[in-house]
């Protein structure tokens, strides 16, 4: 056989998704055996590619994808405003669950496509990569899918709905599920100009929810209207009977953005406001705002087009080394830094840095569909020049702003050379690098490390009962005793040889910090097992704080669960039960009727090995709750937030978030 034919599976994946073809599900299980020829293909009409792989277009069919289909109907909107043609967006979340949005534009064009021989808004709607995004005088710079996220989400929708104001008229048409189910149509007059787009996911695509979350949506909206200074975007629920209404608007553009992060992370500044700084060369643009506080902490925000950027990209890394190269001249000029001290690192001059880098390019190139990362090459120089020349004329003219935040560098980089001494030293004894395990470790026989579990346990008497419970063959028990460091208020020398994390991180085997290395991990999971009440909850926090700032690959791959024990044993004669909530002691209860005793655990020490086995630590009776980062940005907030030193922020987070907790004696 040609071995030019034979292809893997991406590779066919790829082509299906270029030339807008989809490979058929027994082509794609015998790719490695049979001939690649044209009866391993099926070529799909209009938008049946969409429907038939959303996840090309949209990422995933859960929830994310669902937001995503918002977030395209608004996207070509902001372009309007990119664009100079629209100053107001309205998105409404409508009862089941139909959006709308409404923007003041020029409205899609309506008069005749000579290529397709429709009228422009049906071919914008209905064929992919048709739009005003591939050149001309439609837009200079945008976001959205390239033409293909207007179509896109007809394409997933039960129905979909347009009307344009546009001429002196208002134009009308709908689809179901794609298709056009009447011709686009005058319904009435209008002054204004502007599309109005009514949508329903289509429950067949969206299997796992159609139900959008008001936060998720103010977040991005929130997020949009900060990057375009001066333009108003409103959200409002009415699916409730109370309605709810936001309206964002920030004449300071992304230094409101920094502010507004900062403030809502409960940080101290160290400056009053933001440097913020711009430059164009050409079709390129760039602004940047940043605000350093006292957190040990970074925010790096970046953005193309609109489109967050959550890998970075080329504009970061301009960024990034000239905000480096400005600490160590300026260091350098005014003899901060002597002549044999090191350069500060890149990690030092951004220690508690709140920055938003935004650009704007005619021809944005990103890495992958989803647009994680910006590649063009140009944007650096641009962006390096600008922070370079910028942010050293703020510190000359600035200097007590200067010496602040250069102070804050310099202890950072002497808190890191005091933790490499810390390492280093530890390395010395046979601490943290040897074969060396921490004392209370009861560890496991199985060596191979995917087939063993930690866990890691609140208390000495609940770690006796589950070394003598457990499954001494792949089960290891570490007691912890005490609460242990808050490590969002240390700087890593602090933590490093901390008498409470050095026995988590000798178990673990991976090291921390810049010495982490995931292929050491000695377990696959990671099981924090902490008793159902508040110092438990709070235990659970600070050991979940210490993992995602110190060992973050451990959560993004899964290798953190959380332990459920249950809350209630209910008993009626010899038979027991067990209850993980309020809801389902009751159940059992209202099933085995009256006569039974009731005992609410307090903590783990209350349960026997047999019963700790039972409930909690056997893989075919327990519960687990898998620890996952869907929204690093988020979860870094709430850890800011939650763990950080300002009261008010904090009281805030639970007041809104009080009615979420459930089993816990407070």
């Amino acid at each position: 056989m040609d071995e030019n034919i034979i292809k893997t599976e991406e590779e066919l994946r790829q082509e299906a998704l270029e030339e807008s073809v989809v490979l058929s599900e027994d082509a794609i299980d015998t790719v490695v055996t049979e001939k690649y020829d044209a009866s391993a293909i099926q070529v799909l009409e209009g938008l049946e590619a969409v429907r038939k792989r959303p996840g090309m277009y949209i990422g995933s069919t859960g929830p994310k994808g669902l937001h995503h289909l918002v977030y395209e109907i608004v996207d070509n909107s902001i372009d309007e405003a990119l664009a100079g043609f629209c100053t107001h967006i309205e998105v409404e979340i409508l009862p089941d669950n139909v959006i709308t949005v409404r923007d003041n534009g020029r409205g899609i064009p309506v008069g005749i496509n000579e290529q397709q021989g429709l009228p422009a808004v049906t071919v914008v709607l209905t064929v992919l990569h048709a739009g005003g995004k591939f050149g001309g005088s439609g837009y200079k710079v945008s976001g959205g899918l390239h033409g293909v996220g207007s179509s896109v989400v007809n394409a997933l929708s039960e129905w979909f709905e347009v009307e344009v104001s546009q001429d002196g008229h208002v134009h009308y048409q709908r689809f179901e599920r794609g298709t056009p189910t009447c011709d686009l149509k005058v319904i009435g007059d209008t002054n204004e100009t502007g599309t109005l787009i009514r949508f329903k996911a289509d429950s067949e695509i969206f299997t796992e929810t159609t139900v959008y979350e008001f936060e998720t949506l103010e977040r991005r909206l929130r997020e949009q209207a900060f990057l375009n200074a001066g333009l108003s975007i409103s959200l409002t629920d009415k699916r409730d009977v109370d309605e709810v209404k936001e309206i964002y608007c920030y004449e300071g553009g992304i230094s409101s953005f920094v502010k507004f992060e900062t403030k809502k992370r409960g940080l101290t500044p160290l400056h009053e406001n933001p440097i913020s700084f711009s430059a164009v060369s050409g079709d390129r643009e760039a602004n940047i705002a940043l605000m350093y506080n006292d957190s040990y902490n970074e925010l790096l925000l970046s953005f193309a087009n609109n489109v967050r950027t959550i890998d970075g990209g080329t504009h970061e890394n301009g960024f990034k080394t000239a905000l480096t190269r400005v600490f160590n001249d300026y260091g350098r000029k005014y003899k901060l830094l002597k002549d044999n001290d090191k350069n500060l690192s890149g990690d030092d001059v951004r220690e508690g840095l709140t920055a938003v880098i935004s650009v704007k390019l005619t021809e944005a190139q990103f890495e992958g569909q989803t647009k994680g990362k910006l590649g063009n090459t140009d944007i650096t120089p641009l962006v390096s020049k600008c922070v370079y020349e910028k942010l050293s004329t703020y510190f000359e003219e600035n200097p007590a702003d200067a010496k602040a935040i250069f102070n804050k560098a310099l202890d950072a980089s002497r808190a890191r050379e005091a933790a490499r001494k810390a390492r280093d030293s530890a390395r010395r004894k046979s601490v943290l690098e040897s074969n060396s395990l921490p004392g209370k470790l009861a560890d496991c026989i199985e060596k191979d490390a995917v087939r063993t579990e930690v866990y890691i346990v609140e208390g000495d008497s609940a770690g006796g009962s589950a070394k003598l419970g457990r499954d001494r063959m792949f089960q290891a028990i570490l007691p912890l005793w005490g609460k242990m460091l808050n490590v969002e208020k240390a700087r890593v020398d602090k933590v490093i040889g901390n008498d409470k994390l050095t026995p988590v991180v000798l178990a673990l085997g991976t090291g921390i910090g810049e010495d982490f290395d995931i292929t050491k991990l000695r377990y696959d999971k990671i099981i924090i097992m902490a008793d159902a009440d508040v110092d438990g909850a709070h235990i659970r926090t600070l050991l979940l704080t210490f993992f995602f700032r110190y060992m973050p690959e451990l959560i993004k791959q899964g290798h953190v669960y959380l332990a459920q024990p249950p809350l209630y044993r209910i008993s009626k004669g010899q038979k027991h039960h067990y209850a993980y909530s309020d809801e389902e002691r009751d159940k059992i209860m209202a099933e085995i009727g009256t006569g039974v005793s009731i005992q609410r655990y307090k903590g783990l020490g209350e349960m026997d090995p047999a019963q700790l086995w039972e409930t909690t630590m056997d893989p075919a009776t327990r519960l687990m709750l898998r620890v996952t980062v869907e929204d690093a940005e988020k979860a870094d907030e709430t850890f800011s937030i939650l763990m950080g030193d300002q009261v008010e922020p904090r009281r805030e987070f639970i007041e809104k978030n009080a009615k979420f907790v459930k089993n816990l004696d407070i």
